[in-house]
Formats: C-alpha cells, sequence, structure tokens
C-alpha cells in the first residue's frame, strides 16, 4: 500500500539528512504541513533544535495579498522556523530524495483567530466560547476557511493535499495546561457540549424550525446528569437520542450537517480550482459517524466520497476502532487511507505496525498514514521501516 508520513516543515529545513531518513522508512509520499494550529513539538533527530514552539495557528509559506483582499479574516504567518517559505524548502528537499509531496492543511482549529476575534468562535449552551474553534456556519469563518484550503493546499512542488477539520470543532481540544478530566465526557456529552450558540446558529436552529432558548435550555438539562457524576448514557448516537431525545437530536444533527457539508464542498472546489492539474488529489480526515467533531470531522461516507477523491481515517486502536471507520466505507469509490499513530509515547503502537495494516486492508484501506515521523524516537522509527518492509514483499 502506498504510505505516507507526516512531517512539519521545521522537521526537514535545516536538517539536510531529514529527506534522505525520510525516504529510507520505506514511505513513498511525506504529508507536509502547509497551514497548521499552535504546537509545542519536540525534534529529537534535529542538528540544531530540540523544540519548536509555534505559539498560534499560521501558514508556511507568503500567502498572497491578492488572494486575501476583501476578506476580514486573514492567515498569519510563521516566524519560527527560518526563511520565507519553509514549505517550499522542505518540499524541493524531499522531492529531491524521491518522494511524493501532499499538503496537509488545518481548518477549523485556530486559537489566534478565536484571540483576536472572539466573536468568530463556537459558544456552547452555557455561553462559553471555545476560542480555538472558529463557528465555520459563520459567513466570514466560512469564506476564510475556503480561501485558506485553496491557498495552502495547491502550493508549488505539492501533488495533493489533506484537508483536516473541514468541519465541525467542539469541546474536545488538546490545551495547554488542561484541567478538563474530572467529570468524564461521553461520545454523547461531547456532542452536547459541542453545540454551538452563536447567532449564526442560533438562527441557523431557528430555520430547522427549532426555539434556539429551548433547544438551550434541553442541553442545560440533559447534561444535568453528567455533572452529578450518573454519566452520559453511552456512546455513539444513541446515546445523544437518549440525553436530547431523538426528534431533537436528529434535527440539530440535520442542521449541523448542512453546515459542514456546504463548507466541505465550497473547500474542495476552491482547492481543485486552485491545483494545477486534474491529478491533483484532495483528501478529508474524516470519521464517518456524522456528529463527530474535530480534526476527523464527523461525514456521510458516500457523501464525502462524491465530493473528494478520498479520507483519511483515524485507525489506531483495536480492532473494533478500525472496523468502526473503515466498515462504512466498504464498497464505495475512492482512496481509504487508514491513519496510524507510531509514536509510543503518544499512545502510537509501531511495534504492532504490521499487523495493523493487514487488518486495515481485510476493511478496505488501500493506503497508509503514518503520525507523526518527525516525533517519533530512533526506535520508532526503526519499527515502522521493518514494518513496511514486510508489508511491501
Amino acid at each position: 500500500m502506498k504510505t505516507s508520513a507526516f512531517l512539519y516543515p521545521w522537521d526537514v529545513v535545516g536538517d539536510p539528512d531529514a529527506p534522505a531518513r525520510i525516504a529510507a522508512l520505506g514511505v513513498r509520499q511525506v504529508t507536509l504541513a502547509s497551514a497548521y494550529h499552535s504546537t509545542r513539538a519536540l525534534t529529537p533527530r534535529h542538528p540544531a533544535t530540540r523544540i519548536v514552539t509555534a505559539p498560534h495557528a499560521a501558514v508556511y509559506y507568503p500567502p498572497d495579498e491578492k488572494h486575501w483582499a476583501g476578506l476580514g479574516l486573514t492567515p498569519h504567518r510563521q516566524t519560527w522556523t527560518a526563511g520565507d517559505d519553509p514549505f517550499a524548502v522542505a518540499a524541493e528537499a524531499l522531492t529531491d530524495a524521491g518522494l511524493e509531496v501532499h499538503s496537509w492543511v488545518v481548518l477549523a482549529h485556530n486559537s489566534r483567530m478565536g484571540q483576536e476575534h472572539p466573536e468568530t468562535s463556537v459558544v456552547n449552551a452555557y455561553g462559553d466560547r471555545y476560542g480555538w474553534a472558529p463557528c465555520i456556519a459563520q459567513p466570514a469563518v466560512r469564506d476564510h476557511l475556503v480561501a485558506l484550503a485553496a491557498e495552502a493546499a495547491a502550493r508549488p512542488g505539492a501533488r495533493g493535499t489533506e484537508l483536516e477539520s473541514c468541519g465541525w470543532y467542539g469541546f474536545a481540544h488538546l490545551h495547554a495546561h488542561d484541567k478538563v478530566s474530572g467529570v468524564a465526557l461521553g461520545d454523547a456529552a461531547q456532542y452536547l457540549m459541542s453545540l454551538c450558540f452563536c447567532p449564526s446558529c442560533t438562527d441557523g436552529y431557528g430555520s430547522a424550525g427549532l426555539d434556539p432558548e429551548e433547544l438551550r435550555d434541553a442541553v442545560r438539562r440533559a447534561l444535568e446528569p453528567v455533572w452529578a457524576g450518573a454519566g452520559d448514557t453511552g456512546g455513539g448516537w444513541s446515546g445523544v437520542e437518549r440525553l436530547l431525545g431523538a426528534e431533537l437530536a436528529a434535527t440539530t444533527l440535520r442542521y449541523r450537517t448542512g453546515v459542514a457539508r456546504a463548507l466541505q464542498e465550497a473547500a474542495v472546489g476552491a482547492v481543485r480550482a486552485a491545483a494545477p492539474d486534474d491529478r491533483f488529489q484532495v483528501l478529508l480526515h474524516a470519521d464517518p459517524a456524522p456528529h463527530r467533531t474535530g480534526a476527523n470531522v464527523g461525514v456521510d461516507a458516500a457523501h464525502i466520497l462524491s465530493v473528494a477523491d478520498g479520507v483519511v481515517l483515524p485507525c489506531t486502536g483495536g480492532d473494533a476502532a478500525r472496523e468502526a471507520v473503515l466498515t462504512p466505507f466498504a464498497g464505495l469509490a475512492g482512496v481509504r487511507a487508514a491513519n496510524f499513530g507510531v509514536v509510543t509515547g503518544m499512545g502510537g503502537s509501531p511495534g504492532t505496525l504490521e499487523s495493523d495494516a493487514r487488518h486495515a486492508a481485510s476493511l478496505g484501506a488501500d493506503q497508509l498514514r503514518l503520525y507523526h515521523a518527525g516525533l517519533a524516537s530512533g526506535p520508532d522509527l526503526e519499527a515502522v521501516a521493518g514494518a513496511l518492509s514486510r508489508l511491501a514483499r
């Protein structure tokens, strides 16, 4: 199976040995960040650095002022990796090493936007703003994300793209110094805590036939047992229905699904319009449970494969986790890339990559993604190289 490893530009810029080291793993492709959220990252093999701190969401190339003319929300450039266009520098070095480069674009996950434009953020039923989560129902946010997708995806040297967070973001977020584990929030409670009540969404609920204030009250009532320690009645969509009621839950999901589909269709269309040719591949990081939020946005399998060329699916975990995300795509045309964590310290399992990948292939996966070659230890990368070598036999 074709395999791609995720990388940041700073994993390559300033490290002349990086491209050959990545190619030696046995991968054919690199998925290279061109627009990414804030992070603190280890660089265990870089000759000059050990920690890179990206304090805010940024693009790793010089944005075109003409492309952004007339838009109120514009991207910020990075300042922590050397050079004017670190994406281009890294892409050229990787290409010279025989690797195919695809861009990696993070969309609806941007804490700096939330800081500078708090009105753009998701607002939960209690009035709390999620500054890391731009509300995709807001026209200004949607216009920004579509413009960002087009510019950040079709970078010179890229032969395809992967769009992450191309849909709803919500409560779940790896935030600095998180203190949110005192009450366990399962899948159902996370959905309720991710429902947005900004002005655009309250209008949207009204158009969908809901009274926004009654919905807000219903969400609060549904969550009271969770705060009292009774749990959220189980995971999955059935858990949401038990908490909120089937009819009310279904109406919220119809509204949110429509908003997400509009963004996905517009973003993919904009990328295709900006792409150098019709061979440029567009994939979305996705989850086949439509109510899910976050990096892997909830989608309907048939719909998303009618829009994009394929999906990247979270496959780290046991057999049941892979079956849950891959089975809904069975028999559908399009790329199904199984994404595996290969950093042991971050919950990945490089030692079981071979068997996990074979299981994913039996469920229809035709490509692999490895998260993350720049963050992984030497032993983790040795395990990856061994697994890919055996898979290629």
